[in-house]
């Protein structure tokens, strides 16, 4: 086991990381910016280093300045949490490279699954099924008028290396391909610095379902069911929930042995979810693979008494898996705040918390690196807690929700709490009847 893990990621996942290896008894050094000096994971960390000014490409993406500090303080391995470098080849690399575990996915396994068209090509041979497209990426527009024609109308072209909706566009009729085409490229060259484009048929009425799974170095797989995410926002997850109200029994075990079979193809080692889109015929279809640890995995933490942080640490140090399922023994639901305003656009609310009170009781968690006082910068992502609740079934869960809601009180900023008081009240929502569509249409206007 090892002896001491630097976190090279901020926020309440790097105090999440910091929770767990103290339960094992790890060592833990935070490394963190200049903005992020009063942040709880520096406070709570054994040991702690300054890796550069706030800007993320000056900090906590500086591979050399992290490599550094894992050197300086003797980590012998490094966890990088979620976005940031968590699904770069090129840091796990490095990182090999210097006798310094990393624990999260190999530069191979990063590679094969980063690369969206590759990815598919991988899970295709594999036998999971795959929404029907083109087999790599597209030549040309006219490759791809081309093949939309075969497989029909409507279909959506994505950026290979893409993410967070860029690079991506829904095509209806030939008419609007070649303008489509043009503006997703120039996207994705800017974003990614990669114009490469693949396309797929668009699937109708979908849902965002999940599976999590955890790989181990002896090349065995197993899963811990799925999360519906289908409550989104521009391609961003704003509420997720386990077990989805669309899956039965007999779906879950289908998709399970699909990711199972997807992740141990490639000998995938660590915890990583296969995404999956599902139509309204209970078809599902693999959508890509996240070689990292999610921001929802508490949920399925909660439903299957299962610690996905210690799990990730265990595989990295050599210790095999289980070997078994888990199946959801409770219905949970995850909801994102975020310091935004949900009822102009979700604009970012940056600013000092003036007053801080997070609810409480049997099945609430809140796993946050806020307090009173802390001023949340305006350089990194904004969400600055996660609240999830559990329940013998989703009504109650939701009726849990919409209290622990009520009962949080944060100050001095804008947040999403409005919104999510609302979803928990939508009958639609309630009913578990929406897509990945839904808030497309949602009246934000009630926010007001």
């Amino acid at each position: 086991m090892f002896n001491k893990i630097l976190i090279a990621n901020r926020g309440e996942i790097a105090l999440r990381i910091i929770r767990t290896c103290k339960e094992m008894g790890i060592k833990t050094v935070a490394v963190y910016s200049k903005a992020d000096a009063d942040s709880l994971h520096v406070r709570f960390a054994d040991e702690a280093v300054c890796i550069g000014p706030a800007a993320g490409k000056d900090s906590y993406l500086k591979i050399p300045n992290i490599i550094a500090a894992a050197e300086v303080t003797n980590a012998d391995a490094i966890h990088p949490g979620y976005g940031f470098l968590s699904e770069n080849a090129e840091f796990s690399k490095v990182c090999a490279e210097n006798d310094i575990k990393f624990i999260g996915a190999s530069e191979e396994m990063i590679s094969k699954m980063g690369d969206k068209a590759t990815a598919k090509a991988t899970m295709i041979a594999a036998g999971v099924p795959v929404v029907p497209g083109s087999d790599g990426l597209l030549e040309s527009a006219e490759h791809g008028m081309k093949l939309a024609k075969e497989i029909g109308y409507p279909v959506m072209i994505k950026a290979t290396a893409g993410g967070g909706g860029k690079g991506m566009r829904l095509i209806k009729e030939e008419s609007e391909f070649q303008k489509a085409w043009d503006s997703a490229r120039q996207e994705a060259a800017a974003s990614f610095g990669n114009d490469g484009m693949y396309m797929e048929k668009f699937v109708e009425e979908p849902r965002h379902v999940e599976i999590q799974i955890v790989g181990d170095s002896n090349g065995k797989a197993c899963h811990l069911s799925e999360r519906d995410c289908s409550i989104q926002r521009r391609h961003q997850k704003l509420i997720e929930e386990t077990p989805s109200p669309i899956v039965t029994q007999e779906l879950r075990e289908k998709m399970g042995a699909a990711a199972i079979k997807g992740a141990e193809a490639i000998k995938y080692e660590g915890a990583g979810t296969v995404e999956f889109l599902v139509d309204k015929n209970g078809d599902f279809y693999f959508m890509e693979m996240n070689t990292r640890i999610q921001v929802e995995h508490p949920i399925t933490e909660e439903v299957t008494d299962y610690d996905l942080i210690k799990e990730q640490i265990k595989v990295a140090a050599g210790e095999p898996i289980s070997g078994r399922n888990y199946y959801p023994q409770l219905h949970s639901i995850e909801v994102r705040i975020n310091a935004e305003d949900p009822a102009n656009g979700f604009r970012p609310s940056p600013g000092k918390i003036t007053n801080l009170h997070f609810p409480g009781g049997h099945g609430v968690r809140i796993d946050s690196h806020v307090y009173s006082g802390y001023v949340i910068p305006p350089f990194y992502d904004s969400m600055i807690g996660k609240l999830i609740v559990s329940a013998q079934t989703r009504e109650e869960a939701i009726i849990k929700m919409r209290r622990a809601l009520e009962e949080t009180v944060i100050e001095g900023i804008k947040t999403t709490i409005p919104f999510h008081l609302k979803m928990m009240e939508d009958e639609a929502f309630k009913s578990g009847n929406f897509t990945t569509k839904y808030l497309d249409t949602w009246d934000f206007s009630v926010l007001q």
